[in-house]
């Protein structure tokens, strides 16, 4: 097992269709409005950008993003990912009922020095630290589609 990388899965149930969800999700400039644990987003060119993110634990990291797919009729958005984080991640959404179903996956290996130090006892709290991130940005993307 490779201790530096991660593959995640998380399904957010939103009150809002596909399309508006999709809006708010291909701005990844405005996260840091609605998504407490993103920090920063610094658009380079209209595909790539700087993003810092930070949750529970006290450190930082530091991605460039890339956009490999922008596919709103399939509900897709997927950036490559370089930096303390090497790898991608996805955004893919449905129609479930009058709302929407939200797939976020990320495939990446640790590149930041202080979690390659850390890799084995570290892991769990990573772990924690991803889902606590995911949670806060499933609440602050609620709440922003509500208003």
């Amino acid at each position: 097992m490779d201790w530096c990388r991660y593959r995640f899965r998380s399904v957010w149930r939103l009150a809002a269709p596909p399309a508006a969800v999709y809006g708010v999700l291909e701005r990844a400039e405005e996260y840091p409005l609605w998504w407490p644990q993103v920090r920063e987003v610094v658009p380079l060119d209209d595909r790539t950008g700087t993003a810092r993110f930070r949750s529970l634990l006290p450190y930082d990291l530091v991605i460039t993003a890339e956009a490999r797919r922008r596919d709103p009729d399939a509900g897709v958005l997927e950036v490559g990912m370089s930096g303390d984080l090497d790898g991608w991640a996805r955004w893919t959404l449905t129609a479930e009922g009058t709302g929407t179903r939200a797939v976020y996956e990320q495939e990446v290996e640790v590149r930041s020095p202080l979690m390659r130090a850390l890799a084995v006892p570290g892991r769990p709290l990573f772990r924690a630290n991803h889902a606590l991130m995911m949670r806060g940005g499933r609440r602050g993307l609620a709440a922003h589609l509500r208003t």
